[in-house]
C-alpha cells in the first residue's frame, strides 16, 4: 500500500442520511483534504430488503448539498471500482476460499436452532456466549452426511486467542481480549458476506489507510483486525467518533427534531451552516472563531484533538448559528431559497426589486429560512387583520396620527425612502412637541393600521414594498375601526 492517505464514507442506504453520518463523512472528507489525500464514498447496500434507490439518492443528494464532494465513488468511477458493494458479491467468496486455504477459517454447518440452543445454555449459566466450536474439526464423513441433509454451511473465522491493541487516532491505546469474540462468521449459507468480512475486503482492496467512524464501530475493529492480519494485509489506522447525543443526552433521535441532513434543509436550515455546525461537534478551531468555511475548516483540522467523549446536538446554538448565515448571505441568493418556504403566498403581488427588499428586511430575526412564512404575511393582499392591535388602534393617540399619516402618505413618492424616512421622524417629532407621545407610541399606531403587528420589520421599507395604493387602503381600514 503506499503512504497516501485515502479515507471513506461508506453509508448504509437504509434511510436518509443522518447528521451523525454527514459528520463522519465530514470528518473523513477534512482529513483528506488537510493531508492531500482521497476520499471516496461507497455504498454499502448488501441489506438488500431495506435498501431503497430513494435513499441512495438521498446520499448522494445531501453529501453534495453539504460541499463533501468525493474523489472517488458510485458515479465518478475510480481506480478501484465497482463502489457499490452489491456489485462486488463476486469477489468475496474467493477471498473467504483463502482464509479457508490457509487454515483461518472453517465451514460451520450448526442450524439456527442449534445456535439458539447454545445461546440460551450461556444465559441460562450466566456466561457471555461464544460459539462453542463444534464444526472446527468435523471429519470428513460428518460434512458429507451434513451435506445429505440439505444444510449449506456458513464459513467461520477462526480467532486466536490473544490481547489485541491498537492505537486509536481518536480514542488512543484500546486491548481487546480475543478470547472473548468467538469464532464469528464471515459468509453466511446464503453466500452472502457478512459486514464484518466485506468490509475488510473493501477497504483492503480500495486501499484505504485510515478509517474514521463512530464509536457504536469499535466492537467490530478487532473482528476487521484479525481478518487483516490473516490476510498478510496491511492494518489501516483507525479513528473512533464519539457518538451525538440530543440535549437530554438520549440517542439523537427524530423526537428531538430533524435528524436527517434533507430534514434539516426542508426545515429552513442553510447547509453551510449545517456542515460548519458539524464540524464543532467534538472539534474545536485552533482561534476560537466558530463560523468558517468547510475549506478554512479543512486548513485548521487536527484529527488527534477531536474530542473522544459525546457531543451534544445543541438546537438553540445550531439556529443561533444559521441565523449568522442568513444575516451575511447576499440577498439574491438567500430570496432564491426563501421562495419555496413562501407557499401560499401570491408572489406575483411583488417584483423581484421588492420580494429582495421583503427579504432584506425581514431576515435580521430569522433563524430558519421556515421562519419567513410567519414574520412576512402584511406584505400580501389588500387587507391585514386588526384583532391584534385592536386595543392600540381604539385611542385618541392612534385617531390623531393615523390621520396626519395619510395626509402624508397620499403625497409620498413610494420609491423615495429618504422622504418617506424623514416625514415620519417629523411626524414622530411634531406629536412629542404637541401631545407629548413618545415617538414609538406614535409608530405603533402606523404599525398596527399597516401590519396589523406592534413589531416587525423597518417601517420605511415595509411602505416602500406595499406600496401607496395598499398604505392608503390600510390606513383608512383601521381608522375605520376606532370609536373613541
Amino acid at each position: 500500500m503506499s503512504d497516501k492517505v485515502r479515507v471513506r464514507i461508506a453509508p448504509s442506504p437504509s434511510g436518509n442520511l443522518h447528521i451523525g453520518t454527514a459528520r463522519t463523512a465530514l470528518f473523513n472528507y477534512l482529513y483528506a483534504k488537510k493531508t492531500g489525500g482521497t476520499f471516496v464514498l461507497r455504498i454499502e447496500d448488501t441489506d438488500a430488503e431495506r435498501t431503497e434507490q430513494a435513499y441512495v439518492d438521498n446520499i448522494f443528494d445531501s453529501l453534495k448539498a453539504l460541499g463533501l464532494n468525493w474523489d472517488e465513488g458510485p458515479d465518478v468511477g475510480g481506480e478501484y471500482g465497482p463502489y457499490t458493494q452489491s456489485q462486488r458479491f463476486d469477489i468475496y467468496p474467493k477471498y473467504a476460499q483463502i482464509l479457508l486455504d490457509k487454515g483461518y477459517a472453517y465451514e460451520c454447518f450448526c442450524t439456527n436452532e442449534e445456535l439458539e440452543h447454545e445461546k440460551e445454555e450461556a444465559v441460562k449459566n450466566h456466561k457471555p456466549y461464544v460459539y462453542s466450536r463444534k464444526c472446527l474439526d468435523i471429519t470428513p464423513e460428518q460434512r458429507e452426511q451434513y451435506i445429505k441433509e440439505g444444510r449449506k454451511p456458513s464459513i467461520r473465522f477462526k480467532v486466536e486467542h490473544k490481547e489485541l491493541v491498537f492505537n486509536d487516532m481518536v480514542k488512543g491505546e484500546l486491548k481487546f481480549d480475543t478470547s472473548l469474540i468467538g469464532d464469528f462468521v464471515i459468509m453466511k449459507s446464503n453466500g452472502a458476506p457478512t459486514y464484518n468480512f466485506a468490509v475488510v475486503i473493501d477497504d483492503m482492496l480500495m486501499k484505504i489507510s485510515h478509517i474514521i467512524r463512530g464509536e457504536d464501530h469499535i466492537s467490530n475493529t478487532p473482528k476487521q483486525i484479525l481478518i487483516y492480519e490473516a490476510l498478510g494485509a496491511k492494518v489501516p489506522e483507525f479513528g473512533h467518533l464519539g457518538m451525538i447525543l440530543a440535549p437530554d443526552r438520549s440517542k439523537l433521535s427524530k423526537r428531538h427534531g430533524a435528524t436527517a441532513v434533507s430534514d434539516f434543509v426542508k426545515e429552513g436550515y442553510l447547509t453551510d451552516a449545517l456542515i460548519n455546525f458539524v464540524a464543532l461537534l467534538g472539534w474545536a478551531p485552533s482561534d476560537s472563531v466558530e463560523i468558517k468555511t468547510v475549506d478554512e475548516i479543512a486548513q485548521d483540522f487536527r484529527i488527534n484533538e477531536i474530542s473522544s467523549s459525546n457531543s451534544i446536538f445543541e438546537y438553540d446554538k445550531l439556529n443561533w448559528m444559521n441565523g449568522q448565515y442568513i444575516k451575511k448571505m447576499d440577498i439574491s441568493k438567500l430570496t432564491d431559497m426563501i421562495i419555496p418556504f413562501l407557499e401560499g403566498y401570491d408572489l406575483s403581488e411583488l417584483s423581484r426589486e421588492k420580494l429582495e427588499k421583503m427579504v432584506e428586511i425581514t431576515r435580521e430575526p430569522l433563524t430558519t429560512l421556515k421562519e419567513i412564512k410567519d414574520a412576512v404575511p402584511y406584505f400580501f393582499g389588500e387587507h391585514v387583520p386588526l384583532d391584534e392591535v385592536k386595543e392600540l388602534l381604539n385611542t385618541e393617540l392612534s385617531k390623531n396620527v393615523l390621520n396626519k399619516f395619510l395626509t402624508l402618505a397620499q403625497g409620498w413618492d413610494f420609491s423615495d425612502e429618504e422622504k418617506i424616512h424623514n416625514d415620519l421622524a417629523d411626524l414622530r417629532t411634531e406629536f412629542k412637541e404637541k401631545y407629548g407621545y413618545k415617538p414609538k407610541e406614535t409608530m405603533w399606531a402606523i404599525r398596527g393600521a399597516i401590519t396589523g403587528r406592534t413589531r416587525g420589520a423597518d417601517m420605511v421599507g415595509i411602505l416602500t414594498v406595499i406600496g401607496k395604493e395598499k398604505t392608503i387602503l390600510r390606513t383608512k381600514e383601521a381608522l375605520s375601526t376606532i370609536k373613541v
